[in-house]
């Protein structure tokens, strides 16, 4: 799922995500709430009317950016009072708040609120966050005002520390959600801790419902955690990379900005069919970031786009044909020798 935290993939356009095959959009609770307001959103068409965006969208609960974003918390057994980053508003988040303003967004997924901690983090201290969101989702569960178009999953909590992530994975499975995410991870662990703890929660958690990893990651990452089991994922990294030159290819990463590309009459991937590569040499896409202009941005970002949806594609196929650990060899194997080795 493409990053639309504000209601918007950065430099990108609807009907070019549609054309890309993107399937769903992720937005942001409390980046919503806070600007324009759920109400706004409402008033204009809901969160699908207000985006023209017609496929579905799951939003966030809003716990992360709260952790991550928001200043002078205090974190009770209540919710969250936090300080907004905006206008620097005292605003108070609880679980039943956050299921409220997911509701009036009208999202097809939301995500109960939840206690995110970072990494290291003290096992006492992760215990206590995963205990309370696991008592939060309870109270999201009984917020929640439209069950009926409207899929509530939980958000698996426990840092590092696999009995903490197995006991919660039970405890959630027996309240019975639609689906469930793995929360916590990409937050400085690292890769080899964070299949670790893949691998310790996914067993406990219904292969039949939808298995959420929120924030992930590099095309390694995706390969990896699909072979895991892992059905969703958002990640921020095909559009800010983008917006930065670095284009994701069957070769590795292609840094735009290279001296080496200016008389490149290549395509960025030629076994990519979007716009930036059907139309456009790396040398001409060089110049626009150069020449600081705005289609840079979106040309390598319909690109990563598409081809972080291709992977995919290619992993669902691959597992309908029951050849997924050859899919994952031969692409690793090429994507493991990135073009760009000089300056």
């Amino acid at each position: 799922m493409p990053v639309g935290t504000q209601g918007a993939v950065k430099a990108l356009l609807p009907s070019q995500l549609e054309a890309a095959g993107v399937q769903m959009l992720l937005g942001n609770t409390y980046h919503l709430h806070l600007r324009p307001g759920e109400q706004v959103v409402a008033r204009l068409g809901g969160l699908h009317g207000f985006m023209g965006w017609s496929r579905p969208i799951l939003t966030d609960s809003g716990g992360f950016q709260v952790f991550s974003l928001a200043e002078l918390r205090r974190v009770t057994d209540n919710g969250v009072e936090f300080q907004s980053h905006i206008d620097g508003a005292r605003l108070t988040l609880t679980p039943e708040k956050a299921t409220e303003i997911q509701n009036v967004l009208g999202p097809d997924i939301m995500m109960a609120f939840d206690e995110c901690v970072p990494y290291p983090c003290e096992r006492d201290a992760a215990e206590v966050a995963m205990r309370r969101t696991i008592a939060w989702a309870g109270r999201c569960e009984k917020a929640h005002a439209r069950p009926r178009d409207q899929a509530l999953f939980a958000i698996v909590q426990g840092s590092v520390f696999n009995d903490l992530r197995v006991e919660c994975a039970q405890r959630l499975v027996d309240m019975d959600f639609p689906g469930y995410a793995v929360g916590g991870v990409s937050v400085g662990e690292g890769d080899e801790l964070m299949y670790r703890v893949l691998d310790a929660t996914l067993p406990h958690l219904p292969a039949a419902k939808p298995r959420y990893l929120m924030g992930v990651g590099t095309p390694r990452n995706l390969i990896e955690c699909i072979e895991r089991g892992v059905d969703l994922f958002d990640c921020v990294l095909p559009t800010r990379n983008g917006r930065s030159g670095h284009a994701f290819t069957a070769r590795g990463i292609v840094r735009l900005r290279n001296l080496r590309h200016r008389d490149d009459p290549r395509p960025l991937d030629p076994t990519c069919d979007c716009a930036a590569c059907r139309g456009f040499s790396r040398g001409y896409l060089r110049h626009l970031f150069h020449a600081r202009e705005i289609a840079a941005a979106v040309l390598v970002s319909l690109h990563n786009v598409a081809f972080y949806q291709r992977l995919v594609r290619g992993c669902r196929q691959a597992i309908v044909e029951g050849r997924l650990a050859a899919f994952k060899s031969a692409f690793l194997d090429a994507y493991s020798q990135p073009e760009d080795t000089e300056s």
